[in-house]
């Protein structure tokens, strides 16, 4: 079995277009299901935040209509609070061996807008681990941390490859809509990444060598799913 390292924002706020700030975190869903889906496979899955810190859950995914029924909110806290102090004292992305991994996940939520798009710890364990054909698993929000791997000439590690991401449209439409400060399908694809998006809120999932993203929440157990194939 294989040791994932999982990276979460610990971010706990996002600064908007306005300037104000937006309470924000990792999305609940996203980090349980891929999280356990990993886990039930046979996994071992370690995570790790920018300086150590325990991350924030976003509180509207704990809400029973963003997380589809009362029943599945209860589930999402009751994993979190079970998971105890590998969540509540995290590694520090900063001391983390990547050789150590063999695979990188990063689960979404608005947080990585925040911290992990330009964190070089994070930057700087992307390019290794595509260096070397590990696999690299971000979802929904979580593909903003790309943007933190640059090679030795200022391109972006992953321009020229193919991925998904929280699409533009779902932004607008069910996200933070247009105080958004910046969209990460703009970003991505200005970085020369090639974007291939599916319908908003269904799961999709795309794979690009050692490179597997997802589009949004729907995707978070297709894209372990995918993981776990790649992994064997």
């Amino acid at each position: 079995m294989s040791n994932i390292l999982m990276v979460v924002s610990a971010a706990d706020s996002l600064t908007m277009k306005d300037g104000s700030e937006h309470p924000t975190g990792y999305w609940a869903e996203e980090l349980v299901v891929s999280h356990k889906t990993l886990l039930d496979a046979g996994h071992t899955v370690h995570i790790a935040t920018p300086g150590g810190a325990a991350p924030t859950v976003d509180q509207v995914s704990l809400a029973p209509e963003a997380a589809g029924g009362q029943e599945r909110a209860d589930g999402f806290r009751d994993y979190i609070a079970a998971l105890g102090d590998k969540l509540t004292s995290p590694l520090v992305l900063a001391d983390v061996d990547g050789s150590s991994y063999d695979a990188i996940v990063m689960p979404g939520g608005h947080g990585p807008m925040a911290d992990l798009f330009q964190d070089a710890d994070l930057g700087r364990l992307l390019v290794a681990a595509n260096a070397e054909s590990k696999v690299i698993a971000p979802f929904c929000h979580g593909p903003a941390g790309l943007l933190s791997a640059v090679e030795a000439d200022g391109s972006n590690t992953f321009a020229g490859r193919k991925l998904t991401v929280f699409t533009n449209e779902e932004e607008l439409n069910g996200g933070t809509g247009e105080n958004t400060p910046w969209m990460v399908q703009d970003a991505l694809e200005e970085k020369g990444a090639v974007i291939e998006n599916g319908a908003a809120w269904t799961s999709n999932v795309v794979r690009d060598g050692n490179l597997i993203t997802g589009q949004n929440p729907q995707s978070s157990e297709d894209v372990a799913k995918e993981v776990i194939k790649a992994l064997a």
